[in-house]
C-alpha cells in the first residue's frame, strides 16, 4: 500500500486529492496548518491528519518525526499549500509579500529539504510541486503570485538534478483557475485614489471570476492527473500542464513571443 503526503490538504485541490488517493487504496498523510478543519478527512480510515506549517522549519521537522514514527515509507510528497495576493506593486504591503513568498516558495523549499533524507534513505520517492499557469506565463496583477510560482518551477528543475542519483523524481503541475476556496481567499490591495488601478482591478477580478466558473470540471481532471503522475513517476524532471486555459496560454506565449502575447493580453484586459 503506497503512501502520499499532501500539504494544504484541508480544502480545495488538496482535500479533493487526499480523498481521491484514499478512495483508490493509498495511505494519505493530510497536513494542514489547522487540524480542526480536517473533520471530513479524519472520518476516512486511510487518511491521517497532521498539523504542519510550511513556513516553519520547526513545525515541518516536528511533523516529519511524527509521520515517520507511523509510516516506514513515504512514496510521494505533494506540495500543494499556497495562497494568493493580487496587488499593484505600488500598493503592495510588506506583510502580504512576505506571506506569499513564505508559503508559496519557501514552503516548498523547506518541505522538500526536510523529506529528501527520508527519500534518499529508502532510495525512492517523488515530489509533485503544484505551481500554476502563473508559473509559465505572466499576466496583469500577478507580480507576486506569478513570481513565487516561477520560482517553484526553477527550484524544482534545479533540485531534480541533485536527487536523480537517489531515484528521487521531481515534477511540477500547472493549471488555470479552478472552482475552489482559493480564489475566495486571495488577498487584494484596497481600492485606491488612482482610477486606472481601480478599473484594472475590477476587470481582472471579473475575468478571473468568469474563468473560474467556466472551469467547473477542471478540479476532477487535476486530481486524476496528479494520481496518474504519482502512480507512474517520471524518470526525469517533467512539467504537466492541465486544462484548456493553461495549455492554450502556454502554447500561445511560446509561439508568439512576448510582444505579440502581451498585445493580446492588453486587448483582452484594457
Amino acid at each position: 500500500m503506497k503512501t502520499v503526503l499532501i500539504t494544504g490538504a484541508c480544502g480545495g485541490i488538496g482535500k479533493a486529492t487526499a480523498l481521491y488517493f484514499a478512495d483508490l487504496g493509498w495511505n494519505v498523510i493530510a497536513t494542514m496548518i489547522c487540524v480542526e478543519k480536517a473533520a471530513a478527512l479524519e472520518k476516512v480510515p486511510s487518511i491521517s491528519c497532521f498539523e504542519l506549517d510550511v513556513t516553519s522549519t520547526d513545525s515541518i521537522e516536528k511533523c516529519k518525526e511524527a509521520i515517520l514514527q507511523k509510516y516506514t515509507t513515504i512514496d510521494v510528497v505533494i506540495n500543494n499549500a499556497g495562497i494568493g495576493y493580487r496587488s499593484f506593486v505600488e500598493l503592495s504591503e510588506d506583510s502580504k509579500i512576505d506571506a506569499i513568498v513564505d508559503v508559496n516558495y519557501l514552503g516548498v523549499v523547506k518541505v522538500c529539504r526536510s523529506f529528501i533524507p527520508a527519500f534518499r534513505k529508502q532510495n525512492q520517492g517523488l515530489f509533485i510541486n503544484i505551481t500554476s499557469i502563473a508559473g509559465l506565463v505572466n499576466l496583469p496583477l500577478g507580480s507576486f503570485y506569478h513570481s513565487t510560482k516561477h520560482a517553484v518551477e526553477s527550484f524544482s528543475e534545479c533540485m531534480a538534478y541533485e536527487v536523480k542519483d537517489f531515484n528521487i523524481g521531481v515534477a511540477t503541475v500547472q493549471f488555470g483557475n479552478t472552482p475552489s476556496n482559493f480564489q475566495k481567499n486571495v488577498s487584494k490591495c484596497p481600492e485606491s485614489s488612482i482610477p486606472s488601478y481601480d478599473c484594472l482591478m475590477q476587470k481582472i477580478n471579473s475575468l478571473l471570476e468568469k474563468k473560474t466558473k467556466k472551469n467547473k470540471d477542471l478540479k476532477a481532471d487535476i486530481v486524476e492527473k496528479i494520481f496518474e503522475i504519482a502512480n507512474h513517476p517520471p524518470r526525469n524532471f517533467k512539467r504537466y500542464t492541465i486544462g484548456f486555459d493553461a495549455n492554450f496560454l502556454n502554447i500561445l506565449r511560446k509561439r508568439l513571443g512576448y510582444q505579440l502575447f502581451s498585445r493580446i493580453i492588453r486587448k483582452s484586459v484594457f
